[in-house]
């Protein structure tokens, strides 16, 4: 079962010297414990752009080897996945909105943690498990929606690391090699796992990375609920190129004894959706129409964007049933048409994720935020910074554009977002600038060591071919628009705190930055890093 991952992890050790001369990579050596020794030793797992490539091109076959194999990687740490029953678990797939209705999921149920220890209740402490990370990669997992800490994540991370070389040595192999360690999607989702049962979690939220049916999180056996968010045309050499295969894949997650919900889906994926559940026994819940959640209701959600109410109505029913199973009284039978509890409006009103529809202000820049990585998320966040832009479409004030998408079909990206914006705005000329840079982050550093990325080709990385491609592009869409190109994100940034600062006027210059999320991870930790002016 192991020999396909040996194999990747074996090319992925031979080509990896590459990528340290392109980042300033320094090689893994074991001196200490520490945070940043753990993400050093963790940036090691990754899968770079060669075996990526082979992954996508090889069109998921070999998928089915994946949940064998994360068994086989999880009785190497001394688990196994029934352990993980303990956790009482919720999962959670879909194309778009995992990660915000994760967010959604955990928020509420955190209202439930009592306030003395003396307190009776039905959780004390919740794990939410997402990914991508944005600045950090410890904020992939959190407890009680706060990330581990760097001396949390160091300890789990290194008794990870310490029970597999372990492992290794009881099987006469090479602790050292790289088929003795799984790669870096797997490793953090053990990892998860590892810290939550040490922690005393007892309710734990875990996002799906790709899919569902073969995706790492999938060894869960017996989830108490589970979630499909909505679904769309992504991933398609791993999942299939139509909404039918792609539902089934994220319909692997429904599983025999646990209620699913999910969103309003296309009839086709839905059908497929039923199946599943029929197959497992199960029941599929379309959750929709609760009262409070929808356009105008004056239930504010914590997650901007008219779009989100959809996710929380997948949220509400989610957490309402695993609360009900968990013995929690007071929570109405049809959450759907009933008043909603005063705790679940309270955790759907402090739910945050950042990068998802964030504004940030300067005093001369509002940048608004949003990782648009699929068609259908990058019209949705059009969309959303149409609506920051009412009565500013005609002006002649300056809106910039910065955009990165490195690994998808970036071209189609962008003319999906200018269509968007043209269409809702009723101009041709969204932007005044369009800016395209690469993820990486500073000039001098490069990458910081939390968001190093191999899974790119590093020479489109280094000549900037996907930017410049844009850049083309936007020119044939908005002649009109300045377009620009540059190897860094901080450059990006350096310009239009620039360009704001030559206006006329005070009025602040109105910034969408979108795509990747990797993009929006190292944006945020340069403004983070280099603060500008703030708001008087």
């Amino acid at each position: 079962m192991l020999l396909l991952h040996r194999f990747w992890r074996s090319q992925n050790s031979s080509l990896i010297s590459q990528f340290r001369s392109i980042t300033s990579f320094k090689p893994f050596k074991m001196v200490g414990r520490t945070y940043e020794e753990a993400i050093t030793a963790l940036n090691t797992l990754q899968s770079n752009f060669a075996i990526v490539n082979a992954i996508r091109q090889s069109g998921g076959a070999k998928n089915q080897y994946a949940i064998p194999e994360m068994v086989e990687w999880c009785r190497k740490i001394g688990y196994e996945p029934s352990d993980f029953n303990r956790l009482n678990l919720i999962h959670i797939a879909g194309t778009k909105g995992k990660g915000s209705t994760s967010a959604f999921v955990s928020s509420i149920l955190t209202q439930y943690i009592p306030s003395t220890t003396s307190d009776q209740a039905t959780v004390h402490k919740i794990g939410l498990y997402t990914s991508p990370h944005l600045r950090f990669a410890r904020e992939r997992i959190k407890i009680n929606d706060e990330p581990l800490t760097e001396d949390q994540f160091a300890r789990y991370f290194f008794e990870i690391w310490d029970r597999l070389e372990q492992s290794a040595k009881a099987a006469g192999q090479d602790p050292s090699g790289p088929e003795t360690k799984p790669v870096y999607f797997r490793y953090l989702t053990l990892m998860a796992f590892h810290a939550y049962l040490s922690e005393g979690v007892d309710a734990a939220v875990i996002e799906c990375g790709i899919g569902g049916e073969y995706d790492s999180t999938n060894i869960i056996d017996q989830p108490v609920v589970s979630g499909i968010t909505s679904l769309g045309i992504d991933h398609v050499a791993l999942l299939g190129t139509t909404i039918e295969e792609i539902a089934w894949h994220k319909g692997g997650i429904i599983k025999t004894g646990a209620k699913a919900f999910t969103g309003p889906q296309p009839e086709a994926a839905l059908e497929v959706l039923r199946k599943r559940a029929e197959e497992k026994k199960t029941e599929l819940i379309v959750a929709r129409g609760q009262p409070e959640l929808k356009k105008g209701s004056s239930l504010k959600l914590g997650l901007d964007g008219d779009f989100q109410y959809t996710n929380a109505n997948i949220a509400v029913g989610v957490a309402a049933e695993f609360l009900r199973c968990r013995g929690e009284r007071n929570i109405p039978d049809d959450i759907f048409s009933s008043s909603l509890p005063e705790k679940f409006r309270a955790g759907l009103e402090k739910a945050r994720l950042g990068g998802r529809c964030e504004t940030r202000r300067e005093k001369t820049v509002s940048w608004y935020i949003d990782g648009g990585h699929t068609l259908e998320s990058i019209r949705v966040a059009g969309e959303w910074f149409a609506s920051k832009l009412v009565n500013d479409a005609e002006s002649q004030r300056p809106r910039v554009l910065i955009f990165n998408q490195q690994t998808r079909d970036s071209v189609a990206l962008a003319r999906a977002l200018h269509q968007t914006l043209a269409e809702v705005l009723g101009s041709a000329r969204p932007f005044t600038h369009a800016i395209f840079c690469s993820n990486v982050t500073y000039k001098n550093a490069g990458y910081r060591p939390d968001l190093v990325s191999v899974n790119a080709n590093a020479s489109e990385v280094e000549k900037l071919s996907v930017q410049h491609t844009l850049a083309e592009s936007w020119k044939e869409i908005d002649p009109k628009a300045q377009t620009l190109v540059f190897s860094t994100i901080e450059e990006a940034v350096d310009f239009v705190r620039d360009l704001s600062k030559q206006k006329a006027d005070e009025t602040p210059v109105k910034t969408l930055v979108t795509g990747s999320l990797h993009l929006v991870g190292g944006f945020l930790d340069v403004i983070e890093s280099k603060p500008g002016e703030t708001l008087a």
